[in-house]
């Protein structure tokens, strides 16, 4: 593994701080070179139809802590991913149907490659319904991820507001009806066994007219933005140690990047999870954030190090 400050050069070292290179303790940090850009994720903006209390963005009505990606904005970074031989492009928020332009990206990016859009179904979804099912004719593949909490509607509509669960399985079973292919997130269930919730959901899922295997990804605890997390510190030792080439490459931020819009400017972080994290911009274009190593001291490394975390679904 080679260390982060042979790697980078001088004016790069410039822009971020210790942390970024050693731990509290002074052990020097576990890193991950990028060896490819296969996904491509855009953040299409923290405004959403929900305010979940629990959510890893913060979203909410009218937030714009991540502004709302526009086509202008989307257009050069996918053209410059397919230069990079990009396989996929993924989009989240956010509510990704609350941007006027969603339908409009997608139908641009399906042009070149399948996409991935992770949204709630509920509102925003099911009033564009009707432009949604015109995607099918795209040359590509669309898979959509909808969020569904929990297998008990009064448990998801605890976090997510009354009615939403309904709601989210109507905008569920419309993809579905269209031909669309589809999985469903929810965090995992501590006190359960994996046997339990799986026969829970295909219970639910039953019930709706989907098929009772449909396609689940379980993630950990992720926090708000900006919640101060104990996590443990992954150093370089740990990444020698408990990892090997081959799995250092399947951690996202070796093979994705995503596009935020903040005050105006289009930045590429290192992954999805990290973008309440300044230091996590690598660079303006594709090719410039390739070069740079990713630190791992965000307390949200600690689930892809420790749970293989991902919210890729190529992996």
């Amino acid at each position: 593994m080679m260390d982060a400050k042979v790697v980078v050069g001088r004016s790069e070292q410039q822009k971020r701080s210790v942390q970024w290179y050693v731990t509290p303790e002074g052990e020097p940090r576990g890193f991950i070179q990028s060896h490819a850009l296969e996904e491509l994720w855009f953040h299409t903006g923290t405004a959403c139809n929900l305010a979940c209390p629990f959510c890893l963005e913060g979203s909410k009505p009218g937030d714009d802590r991540l502004q709302l990606m526009r086509f202008d904005d989307v257009k050069p970074y996918i053209d410059e991913a397919l230069t990079l031989g990009v396989k996929q492009f993924s989009f989240t928020g956010g509510e990704p149907f609350i941007n006027k332009d969603m339908v409009r990206i997608l139908d641009y990016a399906l042009t070149h490659r399948p996409c991935l859009v992770l949204t709630n179904a509920t509102e925003p979804l099911i009033k564009r319904l009707h432009q949604i099912e015109t995607l099918r004719k795209c040359t590509h593949r669309l898979h959509f991820r909808v969020s569904l909490d929990h297998f008990e509607a009064s448990q998801h509509d605890l976090g997510r507001g009354e009615g939403m669960f309904a709601m989210a399985l109507q905008g569920l079973r419309a993809l579905y009806d269209m031909g669309f292919t589809l999985s469903v997130a929810n965090q995992v269930f501590p006190d359960l066994s994996a046997k339990a919730v799986s026969q829970r959901f295909a219970e639910v899922f039953r019930t709706v007219g989907l098929p009772a295997d449909l396609s689940r990804i379980e993630f950990p605890e992720f926090y708000p933005p900006g919640t101060d997390v104990a996590a443990p510190q992954i150093t370089k030792s740990c990444m020698v140690n408990y990892q090997t080439d081959l799995t250092r490459r399947e951690f996202m931020c070796a093979f994705s990047r995503m596009v935020v819009k903040i005050s105006g400017q289009c930045k590429v972080y290192a992954c999805t999870l990290v973008d309440d994290d300044a230091e996590y911009a690598l660079g303006g274009t594709l090719t410039e954030s390739l070069q740079v190593p990713v630190s791992m001291k965000h307390h949200r490394c600690y689930s892809c190090f420790q749970y293989g975390a991902s919210c890729s679904e190529m992996r």
